[in-house]
């Protein structure tokens, strides 16, 4: 199978995060855009971060809180090491940690108490490799555009070739034109690249606390989108054109100076390089600055945190998130 645009109905939910909820930030939160810079940045070959995440729900009377869900742990791989982890959960909870379908690290909050107040803390220290560079590790088969996934890959990239928003595929097809013919033959990274540069130039960034992401064609018809309507957009982009490409959410290290933040970007699956990311937002390839927290097929279930709470519906007065990702002393190895 050639990569082509591939369309299925489907019907979509929605999942209600911090960010969409309103919640006033003392960090960045989910969105905001990080300092911009060259898609092919060099970055430093390692680096520590500490990530600090917390998040606070007031009530203005004791409630009972149901089974909660975080999704705040980094995903461990070659090129991040968790060297040290705390959560702090009030009231207190039992903690369950389990791998979702995508394998992420989840943690299954269990409350017993009722209480007029739930507070999450989540800390992580974590080394930063960089990968190698992506054009010098896409198999010579699919460096140029249209080319065949393996027969292996094309079952394991099904869900992530298959569109979430199908009913856009015509608006999306108009837009990508300018990028793109049927029937051209181009270099299959600089397909990517384009893509990713077209969004960032093309489209104004917005702070938006709305519930739920933009579909694309309302991203294409305002021009404008946060973080994750940029992501969804790169990623209904790619499947259009045949990509297998997943959703990310995770952090990102800002400026020294400045908190760091929860980030959205895309993945795009490539052979010989394996899942790539690219952060529309920023005009860059995803590097050593960028913490996956957790991939998915869709948005909707990235939400860092959800959960039921059982009480008078007025109960509810605030939520507060704080998010920092500050840079820890560089140590040397031999």
């Amino acid at each position: 199978m050639s990569l082509a645009p591939q369309l299925q109905a489907r019907r979509n939910s929605q999942h209600l995060t911090p960010k969409q909820a309103g919640a006033r930030q003392t960090g960045k939160a989910a969105g905001q855009p990080a300092p911009r810079s060259s898609l092919n940045e060099k970055q430093s070959s390692m680096k520590q971060v500490r990530i600090i995440h917390s998040t606070e729900y007031f009530y203005s009377e004791p409630v009972k809180f149901g089974t909660h869900r975080a999704l705040l742990r980094p995903r461990e791989g070659h090129e991040v090491h968790i060297s040290s982890s705390r959560l702090v959960v009030e009231p207190e909870a039992s903690v369950r940690w389990l791998r979702d379908i995508e394998g992420n690290s989840v943690a299954i909050l269990t409350f017993q108490t009722p209480s007029d107040k739930f507070r999450l803390l989540a800390e992580f220290d974590v080394t930063l490799c960089d990968d190698n560079p992506i054009e010098c590790l896409i198999s010579p088969q699919a460096r140029s555009y249209p080319f065949q996934y393996d027969p292996a890959e094309q079952i394991e990239l099904v869900p992530y070739r298959l569109p979430s928003y199908p009913y856009d595929g015509p608006a999306l097809h108009e837009w990508l034109r300018a990028l793109y013919e049927p029937g051209q033959l181009i270099d299959s990274f600089e397909l990517l690249n384009r893509l990713n540069t077209h969004i960032f130039k093309s489209l104004k960034y917005v702070e938006r606390h709305d519930h739920g992401v933009q579909l694309p064609h309302q991203t294409l018809e305002l021009g404008s989108g946060s973080c994750r309507d940029y992501a969804v957009l790169m990623m209904e982009a790619a499947r259009h054109w045949g990509f297998g490409s997943r959703f990310v959410t995770g952090y990102i290290q800002m400026a020294e100076g400045q908190h760091g933040a929860t980030h959205a970007w895309t993945e795009i699956y490539l052979p010989g390089a394996g899942w790539r990311g690219f952060d529309p937002t920023n005009n860059k390839l995803a590097g050593n600055e960028h913490i996956s927290v957790g991939v998915t097929r869709e948005q909707e279930k990235a939400a860092p945190l959800s959960g039921t709470w059982e009480g008078p519906s007025d109960a509810f007065q605030r939520m507060e998130v704080s998010v920092q990702v500050v840079a820890l002393p560089s140590t040397t190895t031999a």
